[in-house]
């Protein structure tokens, strides 16, 4: 009888993807499958909560006649939350390696979202940015730490970038925001916004991060569609109210039926195309990006508006239906605009596929003067505008062009 071999010694150390904290090192920007974590996600619905509570505020603000401020209050808000996500979305495409140590950093940066947010109303109402700083200062530093990390695990020009992310010398300038007087405050806030997104041209001119287009590009989509879904509920919420409370449902379902029209063609005309194909060096991938600010701030706007012409239309709004009107159609045209200018025109051929979303905005902004009815003439705009760029793209390409494009579901607008 032969005895049986001995099992193997078992090692104490675990293997090196398993360990809690690893080197925080680059990943493969072609990686094949690589899609959005859960970690990720989860972010983002926080992010939505601070998005939330500044669409709120500008409801506030034009119900109240103080529209002016209310817009100004609400881009700067929104660029300290756009801001924080996006630089924690680019870092992350190229650097997530998802241990414990990762997870923590990352779960502080919620927490300091969730600060900024609790400090939006104040910011609004009496212009005491306090609380809203302290909630950057959170994510700054958290997001600082992460870039040290990266630092430590490599060398050369990739160190050099990273320690220019993570210097952070805007920092100073925003706590001064806090000793300034409150006229000044948007004279600096705007030099400091352009500071901030100089960093990463600075950053990278040392060494680009390897960012993955595809994950990118998937990220942008997933906030997008958050922030629709945002504006929905902001106007679903809205039309309820006004039901219940008033009985004016013939009041509001011309705004229902029109902004739900609108919020549908945003979506249709952002996913009319697969944009990670552009996305092919820093110079594209950052103008790209920040050109996004202009797609969320109006996304999320589209729902305040709708909000606001409910306000109008039930009798608690002190403006006239041409401002609660332009409240929905200006921010839809920009969206649509900025659309264009991002996406859809790089798949176009020929004038009149061009023409679609330029002439869209231009018709919805036209639809402003309409009254009452603005808001569902604009969203009849919108649906026409996605029927005509479905039969532009239809008439324009061969039998045998579209047989080879039928991995794109959906056409282009």
């Amino acid at each position: 009888m032969t005895s049986s071999p001995a099992p193997p010694p078992v090692s104490s150390a675990a293997p090196a993807h398993h360990r809690p904290v690893r080197s925080l090192t680059a990943r493969d920007r072609d990686e094949t499958h690589r899609g959005v974590s859960s970690l990720e996600l989860f972010f983002d619905l926080c992010f939505i909560v601070a998005i939330a509570q500044a669409g709120a505020q500008l409801v506030h603000a034009i119900v109240e006649g103080h529209a002016g401020e209310g817009i100004l209050d609400y881009l700067m808000i929104f660029f300290a939350i756009w801001w924080a996500w996006m630089n924690f979305t680019w870092f992350a495409s190229a650097y997530d390696n998802d241990d414990v140590l990762y997870r923590i950093v990352t779960l502080i940066q919620i927490a300091g979202v969730l600060v900024l947010t609790a400090g939006v109303s104040q910011a609004s109402e009496e212009q005491a940015y306090l609380v809203v700083i302290l909630g950057y200062v959170i994510m700054r530093l958290a997001m600082t730490a992460q870039w040290l990390r990266v630092a430590r695990s490599s060398q050369g020009p990739e160190r050099t970038m990273a320690l220019r992310y993570a210097i952070g010398l805007c920092q100073i300038g925003w706590l001064g925001l806090l000793a300034l007087p409150e006229a000044g405050r948007p004279w600096v806030f705007l030099v400091m916004a352009l500071l901030e997104m100089a960093v990463p041209l600075y950053a990278e001119r040392a060494h680009p991060t390897p960012w993955h287009p595809h994950h990118i590009a998937e990220r942008y989509g997933l906030f997008t569609l958050i922030v629709l879904g945002e504006t929905i509920a902001a106007a679903t919420v809205a039309v309820k109210s006004g039901i219940d409370e008033h009985e004016a449902l013939g009041e509001l379902l011309p705004i229902a039926a029109g902004g739900l029209l609108i919020i549908f063609a945003a979506w249709w005309v952002y996913f009319a195309v697969p944009i990670h194909g552009h996305l092919r060096s820093n110079r594209q991938s950052f103008l790209w990006g920040y050109g996004h600010y202009l797609i969320f701030v109006s996304g999320a706007a589209i729902g305040a508006g709708l909000e606001v012409a409910v306000e109008q239309a039930v009798g608690k709004a002190h403006l006239s239906a041409l401002s609660a009107s332009a409240a929905v159609t200006l921010p839809t045209a920009l969206f649509l605009l900025t659309v264009w200018a991002l996406h859809s025109r790089f798949y176009k051929v020929g004038i009149a596929q061009q023409s679609v979303l330029p002439a869209t905005a231009l018709l919805v902004v036209v639809c402003t003067f309409l009254g009452h009815w603005a808001v569902l003439a604009a969203g009849l705009v919108a649906a026409l505008a996605v029927a005509a760029g479905v039969t532009l793209k239809t008439l324009g390409t061969s039998p045998e062009r579209r047989r080879g494009e039928e991995s794109v579901a959906v056409p282009v607008l």
